[in-house]
């Protein structure tokens, strides 16, 4: 026991020497650490030496006490000279690793597996013990590893299930003018009156005057609308959100896009819808367009009074025009400087003292100067049913996965048959932009 104590003492030394010349926190904190163990086994050695050399009688204790102390007595020697002759376990950059954390032998294997099952009740959210010490030095883990590093931790990316939308891109015009369900057929013919006669005196016995009721009408032809999109098998399965329901869905927001900008602007020609500005809807007479070079104070009155017949202001209708000259709109102002207009805002439409308007993006800014030229339509102020948007067909959306079955590609196809005009003599006053 003698030479333990003394193996003991010159390791001590030795370390106490190795701390005066370190410079290294670590490795000072790693040698503290060593010193204290051996402190202790340097004390329980010299107890044991202290209770041979006082000649303890064990002669009354029984063989199985005896046998049992002798054991525990040859294991903690074994223990201790084990550690004595450990050489300095402090490795620069990493600070103390214990001798089991260098060799991994068969209890650490059978502990790592036992980790792995802890993981998985965990993730159940049971509750588990750890079946790993901690070993060495407590450090802070992070995800991110310094410039120049490569990251040693995989953390799994996120993604939400759900997809955001884009801000409203159809104009609630394509649902507010007239709409007629005809299925199949190539055209629809619409009658309107151009104009009645006005009666007149008739002396005793003479003929009466005539008084005719003039008509004429609009032919409304069938055109063909059709949107499509292909997807990939990995946009369909892989992503958490539904990628594939939110284009299937938009194939029939893609073709209502088009009606309600075709509404204004539909040129009239071979397959196009004829809209309120085209010069084929031949219900309005352009002699009755009106032009505006900016809005005033006096604006909103002068499409009021100028729209409708000889003989009375119209019920309030709907005015159509873009989103800047609504702004416009906003900005007219007093001699005390309060705002001329009132406007309410509903979304996609509103009112401005009272009168309802639906903004259109199809609608040429009169307001700016890089919007309307002088003589393009900005504006149109009338009654939405003067408008007739005719449905030949319902629209239909198909899906398909036989056209590029070979890449994995689903295809979704829309179509429908419209067609629309002005079914009445000058049912919309058109704004013109002038110098």
């Amino acid at each position: 026991m003698n030479d333990l104590i003394k193996r003991l003492e010159a390791r001590k030394a030795e370390l106490v020497a190795q701390s005066q010349k370190s410079e290294d926190i670590a490795e000072l904190r790693a040698i503290n650490k060593q010193l204290a163990t051996l402190d202790d086994d340097i004390k329980a050695a010299k107890a044991a030496q202290e209770k041979f050399d006082a000649g303890k009688d064990e002669e009354d204790e029984d063989e199985r006490t005896k046998a049992f102390r002798e054991y525990e007595a040859r294991k903690a020697k074994e223990a201790a000279e084990k550690r004595a002759e450990q050489p300095p376990q402090y490795v620069p950059g990493k600070g103390f690793i214990p001798a089991e954390e260098r060799g991994v032998d068969k209890s650490l294997n059978l502990a790592l597996e036992l980790r792995e099952k802890a993981g998985e009740s965990l993730k159940s959210k049971k509750e588990v013990k750890s079946p790993l010490s901690t070993f060495g030095e407590l450090r802070t883990v992070t995800v991110t590893p310094a410039t120049g590093a490569t990251a040693t931790i995989v953390v799994p990316s996120a993604f939400s299930p759900t997809i955001n939308p884009d801000f409203p891109v159809v104009s609630a015009l394509v649902d507010a003018v007239s709409h007629l369900s005809m299925n199949g057929g190539e055209s629809y013919r619409q009658a309107y009156i151009t104009g009645i006669d006005t009666g007149d005196y008739t002396a005793e016995g003479a003929d009466a005057a005539e008084a005719e009721t003039h008509f004429d009408y609009v032919d409304i032809n069938r055109t063909k609308i059709t949107a499509y999109a292909e997807l990939t098998e990995e946009l369909q399965k892989l992503p958490a959100a539904p990628y594939a329901d939110v284009v299937f869905q938009n194939i029939r927001t893609s073709m209502r896009k088009l009606l309600t900008r075709e509404i204004l602007v539909g040129a009239g020609g071979n397959n196009q819808i004829v809209g309120i500005f085209s010069d084929k809807a031949k219900a309005i007479d352009a002699a009755t367009d009106y032009g505006i070079s900016q809005i005033t104070d006096t604006t909103l009155d002068e499409i009021l009074f100028n729209y409708g017949g000889d003989e009375e202001v119209e019920d309030p209708a709907v005015l159509i025009l873009s989103k800047l000259d609504l702004l416009a709109f906003t900005k007219v102002r007093t001699a005390t400087k309060q705002k001329f207009y009132d406007i309410q805002l509903r979304g996609n439409g509103g009112y401005i003292n009272g009168i309802p308007f639906i903004i259109n993006s199809a609608c040429k800014t009169l307001s700016t100067a890089d919007g309307a030229a002088e003589g393009d339509y900005c504006m149109a102020y009338g009654s939405l049913s003067n408008y007739q948007l005719t449905e030949f067909s319902p629209m239909e959306v198909k899906q398909s996965d036989d056209y590029r079955f070979r890449k994995g590609m689903t295809a979704f196809r829309g179509d429908c048959f419209f067609g629309g005009n002005v079914i009445r003599k000058n049912g919309f006053l058109r704004i013109v932009k002038k110098s």
